[in-house]
C-alpha cells in the first residue's frame, strides 16, 4: 500500500472513483475505500472528508459514507448546496450571535434531512454541529418545518413505506405526522424536544422559495438543561429574521 503524496490530478481521480463506488455499491467504510484505492486509511479518510464537505457524500449512523445531496437525482433543483451555503452564511452568523447557541442549516432529501452548514456554540456545554449527518426529517425541528410546507399527498408519497424508526422519535405514524404538520403550519415554526437525541432542544423555521416550497431550514440547538421556554420568542424572532435574509439573498442570486 502506498503512503506517498500524490499529485492533485491523481487525488481528483481517486475522489471520482469513490463517488462512482458509492453510487454503484452503496455505503462505504474508510477501510473499504482505502482497500479499493490501494491507499492508506488516512488518505481515504481525507478524500471522503473533502467529498462530505462539498456535499458529494454523507455519513450514516454507522459512520459509513454514501452518495450525498450534491449527487442527488434532483439535480434540476434551483439551489445547490454550495449556493445555499454561500447565501446563508452571514445569516447563520447573525443567528448565532443573537442566540448564543449552535445553529445549523439543513436541506430536505426525500424523507430525511442533511445538515450542510452551521456555527457551533462556544459554551463549555453545547450541542455539536452535525454537518454531513442525515436523519429522518420528522424528528428535527428544521425537518418538521420543511415537511409542514408540503401537502398531505406529498407527505404520503415521501413516507409511502412507513416512517423509519428513530430511537428518540415521538412521531410514529403517518397519521400522527399529518396532525403535527397541521399544527406547525399554523404556528409557522417547529420544535424538537429531545427527539433527535436526548438532552437537545431545537427550534426550526423553513426557508422557502417564491412559491412557498421548502428550500432549506434553519435551527437552533440548545442543551435541554439550559433551555428556557421564556426564551422561545426571542429565538423565533432571530430565526425568522435569518430565514427572511436567506430567502432575499437566494432570490437575488437567481434573478
Amino acid at each position: 500500500m502506498r503512503n506517498v503524496e500524490t499529485s492533485p490530478v491523481e487525488s481528483v481521480d481517486r475522489a471520482l472513483l469513490l463517488i462512482l463506488l458509492m453510487r454503484s455499491a452503496g455505503p462505504l467504510s474508510v477501510k473499504a475505500a482505502a482497500e479499493h484505492l490501494n491507499v492508506a486509511p488516512s488518505t481515504a479518510h481525507r478524500l471522503l472528508s473533502a467529498l462530505t464537505f462539498r456535499g458529494f457524500s454523507v455519513q450514516d449512523r454507522e459512520r459509513r459514507y454514501r452518495a450525498g445531496p450534491a449527487l442527488s437525482e434532483r439535480g434540476a433543483e434551483s439551489f445547490s448546496v454550495h449556493l445555499l451555503r454561500v447565501n446563508a452564511r452571514s445569516a447563520l452568523m447573525a443567528l448565532h450571535e443573537a442566540v448564543g447557541e449552535t445553529v445549523q442549516l439543513m436541506v430536505l432529501r426525500g424523507g430525511s434531512i442533511v445538515f450542510i452548514d452551521g456555527v457551533e456554540s462556544t459554551s463549555a456545554l453545547r450541542v455539536g454541529m452535525r454537518v454531513g449527518d442525515q436523519m429522518p426529517a420528522f424528528v428535527s425541528a428544521g425537518g418538521k418545518a420543511m415537511l409542514a410546507q408540503l401537502s398531505n399527498t406529498e407527505l404520503e408519497e415521501l413516507y409511502r413505506g412507513g416512517l423509519p424508526a428513530w430511537p428518540t422519535g415521538r412521531i410514529t405514524s403517518l397519521a400522527m405526522l399529518k396532525r403535527n404538520m397541521t399544527r406547525i403550519r399554523r404556528a409557522e415554526f417547529a420544535t424538537n424536544f429531545e427527539e433527535t437525541e436526548q438532552g437537545v432542544v431545537g427550534l426550526g423555521v423553513s426557508i422557502n422559495d417564491a412559491a412557498g416550497k421548502p428550500i432549506a431550514a434553519l435551527t437552533t440547538a440548545t442543551p435541554s438543561i439550559r433551555f428556557r421556554r421564556e426564551d422561545m420568542p426571542a429565538y423565533l424572532e432571530a430565526l425568522r429574521a435569518a430565514a427572511a435574509a436567506v430567502e432575499d439573498r437566494l432570490r437575488s442570486a437567481v434573478s
